[in-house]
């Protein structure tokens, strides 16, 4: 009786002390408060290396999980694991947002089989709650192996400058947090935990917390009076950009029109057509934004995919269809706004109407072709481009004339391709009404399990 005594004294000391993954549940949580979950649960003579706790996130509740590197290293054991699994349960029954932070070398060998176990339990719970509640990772040290898999599955990933993300060692790749931000398995890099917590915070706030809420609406400051289009249409101080080395091509952010949270999406970031890269991020952004009845306003302006032999090799038309299919599969309020260039696939992808848009619109200085006007030249005005002394000259003046005769927005607007044609300065109150006015929509799909989209 006395040694359990003893060690229970042990056990209460323990957890009374202040570690690193305490101190980073402060970061999260309104004013450093929370209330601690299963304190004494302990593996052995030890604490099992994780603090469970819930509490308030910009006055909203949130559970939450930190891994604890000062025992054990933080490796996953079977008593880890039920801590993290109660936390999952009552996120589920409570409609409830979920942070984890990851700092562990990962399982805990001494518990053989039962670790393995229990990381299967902890994948099925981050899956089954996908779509329910938001989900947010940061990995704050070490996470490698099957906690990898475990983070990596939440709906977004934040990582710290000096922590390491991967599934295994390998000497030929830098397993470092840039190389996680550039190949998107991270959606934002931040210097310190501290500032990773803070970046969570921030995106909390712009989320449903469960998918039969309505999204937040909160007071923000007026539109930044800039050229930048997003700066200029969006809440100033609102908008967080997401995954911004990853797909370069493009740009996915969350935002606030008028109070209201809604996700953006750009296509001319760069003067780039878009890769698998772009297809994958934005496919995927879309269909985060769908599940939780997030609006998407997609900005449109490029010429289209890249296709050439590399890509098509790569199997290019499989990362197009499964961008066409998030956009067509989801039901949240769909606007596309078609600011530059749009040409065929491009046009049918981000804003055919019905489909892949509820409402769409073109600014006046739009070009909306069903083929790329330098391609058509070639077609439509191949006599006149056969005697031309300078072809290029000839082409690219053919072209100008194709996109000024046949890529008018009017005429398209004419055709019923577009409900709209507006100026620039009428954009951010033209989005306000269409997002105000499809806050309604509901629509229902035939009975299926899920949809089979590429992957």
């Amino acid at each position: 009786m006395a040694e359990i005594k003893s060690n229970l004294a042990e056990l209460k000391t323990a957890a009374a002390a202040q570690s690193e993954a305490k101190t980073r549940l402060t970061y999260l949580f309104d004013e450093g408060k929370y209330t601690e979950l299963d304190a004494l649960a302990a593996n052995g003579a030890s604490l099992c290396g994780v603090v469970a706790a819930f509490g308030y996130v910009q006055g909203n509740p949130c559970y939450a999980f930190s891994q604890d590197v000062s025992v054990n290293k933080g490796a996953l054991n079977k008593v880890q694991a039920e801590k993290i699994v109660k936390i999952y349960d009552l996120a589920a029954k409570t409609g409830t947002p979920v942070v984890g932070i990851y700092d562990s070398c990962g399982a805990d060998l001494n518990d053989g089989c039962e670790a393995l176990s229990a990381y299967g339990e902890l994948l099925m719970w981050v899956s089954n709650l996908s779509g329910v509640v938001p989900q947010i990772s940061i990995v704050a040290g070490v996470c490698s192996g099957t906690s990898a898999l475990l983070a990596q599955s939440a709906d977004f990933t934040v990582i710290a400058k000096d922590a390491e993300l991967y599934y295994s060692p390998n000497a030929d790749i830098k397993a470092n947090a840039e190389n996680a931000a550039q190949n998107g398995t991270a959606a934002l890099l931040c210097d310190t935990a501290e500032e990773a917590a803070k970046a969570v915070r921030d995106i909390l706030v712009m989320l449903p917390v469960n998918n039969l809420s309505p999204v937040p609406i909160y007071e923000y400051d007026s539109p930044d009076t800039s050229d930048d289009i997003v700066e200029s249409v969006f809440d100033g101080g609102s908008v967080i950009e997401l995954y911004k080395d990853y797909g370069r091509a493009s740009y996915t952010a969350l935002a606030a029109l008028s109070g209201a949270t809604v996700g953006v999406v750009l296509t001319n970031k760069t003067d780039d057509k878009l890769g698998a890269d772009d297809c994958s991020k934005i496919a995927r952004f879309v269909r985060f934004c769908d599940s939780f009845g997030i609006p998407v306003i997609t900005l449109v302006d490029t010429e289209g995919f890249e296709g050439n032999t590399e890509t098509e090799a790569a199997g290019a038309v499989k990362s197009m269809a499964k961008l066409a299919h998030a956009y067509a599969e989801a039901t949240t309020a769909k606007i596309s706004v078609v600011t530059g260039k749009a040409y065929g696939a491009a046009f049918i992808a981000f804003a055919g109407k019905g489909a892949n848009a509820d409402l769409v619109y073109a600014l006046d200085s739009a070009v909306i072709t069903s083929l790329n006007p330098v391609t058509a030249a070639e077609f439509l005005y191949h006599d006149e481009l056969k005697g031309a002394q300078d072809v290029k000259a000839k082409r690219s003046e053919l072209a100008q004339r194709y996109a000024s005769e046949e890529g008018s927005p009017v005429l398209a607007a004419s055709k019923n391709c577009v409900d709209g044609v507006i100026s620039k300065s009428e954009l951010r109150l033209t989005l306000t009404n269409a997002a105000d006015i499809l806050t309604g929509k509901r629509i229902s799909r035939l009975p299926k399990k899920h949809s089979n989209i590429q992957l």
